[in-house]
């Protein structure tokens, strides 16, 4: 066997088809040869030293040959891989220290590519005596150089034919004028690259071209390095620098292992081009640019393009994990059990005889505040409840038992969060709320698949930008695919604009100076599965009407928010982990209006998703979690629709809505959060509606008067976002549109929420402006369930069921106007009502079980006491402290404790008037007293509202079905009444 330089096995071309028989590696035949009795061992030592069409004959010989040659990847082919001077390492720039996964199929793709520029070649006519024989014209070689048969590579293309080969001998040479390229050719330079430099400027006219191992610089004359309008050029490990190159369609290109030093690639309506193993360096503006629509004309060569494109692996990624959650503890279906209370009652006292207001020493009432509030002693049970019949009774005291059930909205999630969170414990998410692999996303998406599937206009794969201005401009309808690349160190990564779509797969992008990937005026396409993190802008920036499709990326660790979308930007932003961002981990403004589902937001050093000036936005099934400040921050006029989000951990509060800032909160799981599950101002006009808000550090709903900036913990607004100047210079272009999922509110609104175990009262009202509050679950919260503090215009409060709360049931402050109707305030641990505000009205509620008074009237209070039916668990049906202006009427008072009238006033009070009231005592054991008309209240049937309560399809159960009395003692004789409470 002929042994040679690996640049002549490259190039000869065996008899037969050994060699592409070598690279294909297939065996037809079933022929058996033994190789001769020597150990394999000793065989590939032999072989190692045989060249690639030696390799090819003896893979022929037999199948045991053929397979002895397939064991030679890691040795011969890796060998003829690395010594091949027309490539590089098969994962050179990015991984030159990763090995392919097969050294034969890595040479095998770069020898099929190298070929695609000749794929066109004629069969030239022979003699015309043999017409019916044809031939093929032999190739010449044509060398240029010092002593060589040319000085320079113009006088040589001057005399070369069809597909000839042009070797540029080691040194600089540098041409006067412009070169037109006639004929196809094929120039290459000889031994190392760098080792042949070529100053020039080629216009290329023929069909097809190929450039290897060359320094290209350009001419004194000209910028441009190489341009073709129509034709194919090949470049195959170059070097460029300080030059242009251009390729203007229907013209294509295939360039790999080169490199860009300063140099600008300009590819204008090309149908197809490929850049593969390319680095680009130091670019002063962009490195890559990709204007106008692929041309319908289409060269010779693009068939051959796509199909080696189709034939080289595919980029769609396998199954991914998640690995930023654990997730190990079951879900438990959990639902509150029915709580009881015990009612005692002894003696016939009369009602309204007034008594002392003070306890007896001794006794087991809970201590009274100042103001009158009562703090229980009872330690906690384990749902938040009252379990008070372990206490010590008098032998001679009637017990009543009072069984309800207490139940809210059903949680979004499942039941998954209603326990309490447990210290170093991880959380069982349900299966809508796992983040997918970008696979599985693909297969239910079809569009998406259909856009990581598609090859139109430029394809950049496996490519190094770094340490320049830009990476890839793609403008005006242009078409661009990048996969595998990396770009760092760059001002910014990827612009895509005018019309244009990008298609980007499994790419690194990370420390450029301003956004990651920018898209402007109506830009689109797929941004799937990519690494973008430490930039000092937003990683993605979607603006100007923008609509991409983000999917499976990791968005971390910049400088600033992870995605922004503004200036009536939209987009589809699904599925991706963002985390450990400056700002907002997605931040929309101006009108922005995305789509944001099924993404993982978390440890933000901000808020997790920022909603400011004006911006929109439907946001659903988000894990939000874990981040410095508000889960959600709706601030300036945002008006977004937050729906069914898991908002947890979070070291602020759970959703922030700061000055003015509006929308639609509904069917969220706002849980464990330090600060509260919502903070509002009292500017905004949110709809916060079908809520799960339990465990969280401070108030369940807090509504706030003052200004943004004035309370501690990250309240503060964030800073204004505006890359190109003033941000009223996005005014002038924002849309007016009308969006019919967004009714207009105007007074917020706090409905069909279930408010539970939170550190302080369930909600707080600091007011200057109006407020409802209706048919919310306030259930087992650490202070009151409903505490309101300054109301200068009406709060109404009406149809809730507020129980089990650690002190009273609801607290009006002085100077409040309120109306409370139709509430259930059941079994809390103070009173059931304090007030001493300014025209309060109590209409219609039922007021039982508490461990205080049911209704505690303090001085200068003004307030209507309308239709209740009102009982004291062992205090005072309505009690009176000091001077207050009262109307107490057709209420109905049940008798508490034994000892304990229904009635209590300190003083004579000329201004409180009583009228036509009902006391109701116990006397014998027969009584029994029925809530038949109407049943037991919170009524909710009418009180929701249709379209949240369509969407959310969670109700608010009525409580207090059954009161049962049991006779204990001498009196009764130890027999038994019953008081049903329908």
């Amino acid at each position: 066997m002929r042994l040679g330089s690996p640049m002549d096995a490259w190039h000869e071309e065996p008899p037969g088809d050994s060699f592409s028989s070598c690279l294909q590696m297939k065996w037809p035949r079933k022929v058996t040869m033994e190789t001769g009795g020597l150990p394999l061992e000793l065989w590939r030592v032999i072989l190692a030293y045989l060249h690639l069409p030696d390799l090819g004959r003896c893979s022929l010989v037999c199948r045991a040959w053929y397979e002895l040659i397939l064991s030679l990847d890691s040795t011969r082919w890796r060998q003829l891989c690395l010594g091949c001077t027309e490539c590089r390492h098969p994962n050179w720039p990015n991984q030159p220290d990763v090995e392919p996964e097969s050294w034969r199929e890595a040479f095998k793709q770069h020898y099929l590519a190298s070929k695609t520029w000749a794929k066109n070649a004629l069969d030239l006519e022979s003699s015309i005596c043999f017409s019916l024989f044809r031939r093929k014209k032999e190739r010449r070689t044509l060398s240029v150089g010092p002593g060589h048969e040319f000085d320079s590579l113009g006088s040589a293309l001057a005399m070369a034919s069809l597909y000839d080969r042009i070797v540029l001998f080691p040194g600089v040479y540098e041409e006067q004028g412009e070169i037109i390229l006639k004929v196809p050719v094929e120039i290459v330079g000889q031994g190392k690259l760098g080792e042949v430099v070529l100053l020039a400027s080629i216009d290329q006219h023929c069909s097809t071209t190929r450039v290897c191992n060359l320094v290209f610089m350009p001419a004194w004359f000209s910028p441009i390095m190489y341009k073709t309008t129509s034709g194919h050029i090949q470049f195959d490990n170059c070097n460029f620098e300080n030059g242009h190159i251009q390729v203007h369609g229907p013209g294509t290109c295939q360039v790999k292992f080169c490199t860009f030093k300063n140099t600008h690639v300009f590819l204008h309506n090309v149908p197809l081009c490929m850049l593969e193993n390319c680095e680009f360096v130091g670019s002063e503006n962009n490195s890559v640019t990709v204007e106008g629509h692929p041309s319908a004309d289409k060269n010779w060569a693009y068939k051959y393009l796509l199909g080696l494109i189709k034939a080289s692996p595919i980029f769609l990624p396998a199954e991914d994990n998640d690995f930023l959650m654990s997730l190990d503890l079951e879900s438990q279906d959990q639902a509150w059990s029915p709580r009881t209370c015990d009612i005692v009652i002894e003696g016939s006292q009369s009602p309204t005889s007034p008594v002392s207001s003070s306890p007896k020493p001794g006794s087991k009432e809970g201590e009274v505040g100042s103001d009158g509030e009562r703090v229980a002693q009872t330690p906690d049970s384990s749902d938040g409840g009252l379990s008070p019949s372990g206490e010590d009774e008098d032998d001679e005291q009637l017990t009543y038992r009072l069984s309800y059930q207490v139940q809210g909205p059903r949680p979004v999630l499942g039941g998954s969060f209603l326990g309490p969170p447990l210290p170093g414990a991880s959380i069982q998410l349900p299966s809508c709320l796992v983040l997918n692999s970008l696979h599985q996303e693909l297969q239910k998406d079809k569009e998406a698949m259909a856009l990581a599937s598609s090859v139109q206009g430029c394809l950049i794969r496996k490519c190094l930008f770094r340490d320049g201005k830009g990476g890839v401009f793609v403008c005006s309808y242009g078409r661009a695919k990048m996969e595998g690349n990396v770009f760092r160190n760059l001002t910014y990564a990827v612009r895509c604009i005018h019309n244009s779509k990008i298609v980007m797969l499994r790419n690194d992008i990370y420390r450029c100076r301003a956004s990651g990937i920018f898209l402007r005026l109506e830009g689109g396409g797929l941004i799937a599965g990519n690494n973008i993190y430490h930039n000092a802008e937003a990683g993605v920036d979607i603006r100007k009407k923008s609509n991409p499709l983000i999917l499976c990326n990791q968005i971390h660790h910049g400088l600033r928010s992870g995605i922004v979308v503004l200036g009536n930007g939209k987009g589809v932003i699904r599925n991706n982990q963002i985390f450990s961002n400056k700002e907002a981990g997605i931040y929309i403004l101006y009108h922005g209006n995305p789509i944001v589902s099924g993404n993982h937001i978390f440890k933000g050093r901000a808020a997790g998703i920022a909603v400011n000036e004006n911006g929109k936005g439907l946001i659903t099934e988000n894990v939000i979690r874990e981040n410095q400040w508000g889960g959600v921050d709706i601030r300036r006029g945002g008006v977004p629709i937050l729906r069914s989000n898991l908002i947890c951990f979070g070291y602020s509060d759970g959703v922030v809505v700061g000055d003015e800032g509006r929308g639609l909160i509904e069917g969220n799981t706002i849980y464990a959060n330090k600060g509260c599950g919502v903070w509002m101002m009292s500017s905004s006009l949110p709809h916060v509606s079908s809520n799960h808000v339990s465990y969280n550090g401070l108030y369940g709903v807090a509504v706030f008067s003052q200004k943004d900036g004035e309370f501690p913990g990250g309240h503060g607004a964030q800073e204004n976002f505006s890359e190109d100047g003033d941000a009223i210079l996005w005014e002038t272009e924002l849309e007016k549109e009308d969006d019919p999922l967004r009714r207009p509110v105007t007074v917020a609104l706090v409905e069909s929420n279930s408010i539970n175990h939170n550190g302080a009262s369930g909600i707080f009202v600091q007011s200057s402006e109006a407020l409802q509050v209706t048919a919310n679950v306030i259930h087992a919260n650490g202070d009151r369930g409903v505490t309101i503090v300054q109301s200068s215009q009406l709060t109404r409060v009406a149809n809730n069921s507020i129980s089990c709360n650690r002190q009273s049931g609801v607290k009006v402050e002085f100077q409040c106007k309120v109306e409370l109707r139709g509430n259930g305030i059941y079994d809390n641990r103070g009173h059931g009502i304090i007030t001493k505000g300014d025209g309060t009205a109590v209409v219609e509620n039922d007021i039982i079980g508490n461990r205080g008074s049911g209704l505690q009237l303090l001085p200068r209070s003004d307030t209507k006491v309308l239709k209740n039916r009102i009982h004291s668990f062992r205090a005072y049906g309505i009690a009176v402290r000091g001077r207050v202006k009262a109307l107490v009427q057709e209420n109905i008072i049940f008798q508490g404790k034994t000892n304990k009238t229904i009635f209590q006033q300190i003083t004579n009070n000329r201004e409180c008037i009583m009228q036509n009231n009902k006391f109701l005592v116990f006397k014998k054991k027969s009584d029994t007293w029925r809530l038949v008309n109407p049943p037991a209240r919170p009524h909710l049937e009418n009180s929701l509202r249709g379209s949240s309560a369509a969407h959310s399809g969670h109700k608010v159960a009525a409580m207090a079905t059954r009161i049962t009395a049991r006779v204990e003692g001498g009196y009764h004789s130890n027999r038994s009444i019953f008081c049903t409470i329908l």
